[in-house]
């Protein structure tokens, strides 16, 4: 069954001027190839991991080179060009004659028109991994990439309408693609964020302008470190708080500095939190706290240590408490609970695709199960990752690895979902590769940074 995924890996692998440079996103011989023919750069990080688990380093590091040179880095006052820094969602192999050349998606194809925020935000954690896994810092030192690592720390520490450390991005601007209620500071973006900020205090060369960057570098991290520790945490005493908080004060010493209303907590939450159990909301505004929960976010939040150890254990104990919910018949639910009914026509605009628990919407994706397998390893429940592997190999491999399964529990291959999905193969491929050597995890986590902890506006 295993032997069956490596085959369709190597299969997915597109090749330019003759070098391996990426991995198209799914390989479904009965739907039309749309976008899906391309190499996504979220997508690829997954198969990128696993290439680099298995000692096959140059496709990465073609990819990230062809990536870079395809960066945004011309300034604009045209609304309708990519900012510097920015990466594409994806690129594709053209040809002219026997010329190869590759065009890049900005969002300019995309539905909706949303150019990716999280495509650098990946890019430079998987610049990291290939350093981790080659031990080739020279790589990432050479003067291209660390104009590239500068280009997408401007554009992510530029001035702004805000008082907050996190970063302000639209709807649809990464995993998920289409409008659900996310845009403002959701916790995926803040966290890969974080990553970046991290990443970027590792690689960039002390020197020359960059001494400016590291106090800006730390400065943040340490401000984005508090603010999402102290104010998207929630468990139940946390909880408790909230709902006896006062509204409209007045003040700096307050401590409902966001102004969220009691009113606001929703019937399914207190039900559904377990005593001993917490977790990262999925955003954080004005007058706004999204309760809901968003894997994506939470795991990477416990592998790049912007949970703490005890935040960390706090949500595997979610995950192994609320298993039906979270895991089900497939490895792993994106986001908890779905929304529905007049919510979910108000919050999607009645989207087709987003129905309740469907695709973003509750839907059950696999590509999750690699992240879940290493914060289950870095936590030490790694018979947590165990089961939901087990779950998840026999029936992928029947299905023949779907993109998402739909239903409450994951119970149905999704009424869209394309097969011989790139990512949901090399989601198992790495889950299965982390368990078996946990020195991987090395390539994807950060320890604890106690020197740069520090507080925001608060």
């Amino acid at each position: 069954m295993i032997q069956e995924a490596w085959e369709l890996l190597e299969k997915s692998i597109i090749y330019y001027q003759g070098r391996a440079v990426g991995t198209v996103a799914a390989q479904d011989p009965h739907l039309d190839a749309l976008n899906y023919d391309q190499c996504f750069i979220r997508d690829f990080v997954p198969s990128a991991l696993v290439f680099l688990m298995q000692g096959k380093t140059e496709i990465v590091r073609h990819f990230l080179i062809e990536t870079l040179l395809l960066q945004s880095h011309e300034k604009q006052m045209d609304c309708f060009e990519p900012g510097p820094g920015l990466m594409p969602a994806s690129f594709k192999v053209e040809f002219d004659g026997n010329k190869e050349y590759l065009t890049a998606d900005f969002g300019e194809h995309a539905i909706a028109r949303v150019p990716p925020v999280d495509s650098c935000l990946w890019w430079i954690f998987l610049l990291r991994a290939y350093v981790k896994a080659t031990g080739d810092i020279a790589f990432a030192h050479q003067p291209g990439f660390q104009e590239g690592i500068k280009l997408i720390l401007d554009m992510c520490l530029v001035h702004r309408f805000a008082m907050y450390p996190t970063m302000l991005v639209p709807d649809g601007a990464f995993m998920i693609d289409r409008r659900l209620g996310v845009y403002g500071h959701p916790l995926e973006i803040q966290v890969l964020f974080y990553a970046v900020l991290r990443t970027a205090d590792e690689l960039l060369l002390p020197d020359g302008d960059n001494y400016s960057y590291s106090h800006k570098i730390k400065q943040r991290m340490g401000a984005l470190n508090y603010h999402i520790r102290e104010y998207y945490w929630l468990d139940l005493k946390r909880l408790g708080e909230i709902y006896r908080y006062n509204s409209d004060e007045f003040g700096k010493e307050i401590a409902n500095k966001f102004n969220i209303y009691a009113e606001s907590i929703p019937m399914w939450l207190t039900e559904w939190l377990p005593e001993n159990a917490g977790y990262l909301v999925g955003n954080l505004g004005p007058g706004r706290m999204d309760f809901r929960f968003f894997t994506l976010g939470n795991l990477l939040a416990i592998l790049v240590s912007l949970a703490s150890e005890q935040e960390s254990q706090s949500i595997m104990d979610l995950f192994e408490l609320r298993w039906h919910d979270l895991i089900g018949y497939m490895p792993l639910k994106i986001c908890f609970p779905a929304l529905e009914g007049m919510e979910w026509h108000i919050v999607t605009g009645c989207d087709p695709k987003n129905i309740p628990w469907s695709y973003h919407n509750g839907g059950n994706w696999p590509i999750l199960l690699w992240l879940f397998a290493a914060a289950a390893e870095k936590t030490g429940r790694v018979e947590l990752a165990q089961r939901a592997i087990e779950i998840a190999q026999s029936r992928l491999t029947r299905d023949r690895f779907p993109e998402y399964y739909d239903g409450k529990n994951g119970r149905l291959i999704g009424k869209e979902a394309r097969i011989y999905q790139t990512w949901s193969i090399a989601g198992l491929l790495a889950a299965k590769e982390i368990i078996a050597n946990p020195a991987y995890l090395d390539l994807i986590t950060f320890e604890e940074d106690n020197q740069n902890l520090g507080c925001d506006f608060a």
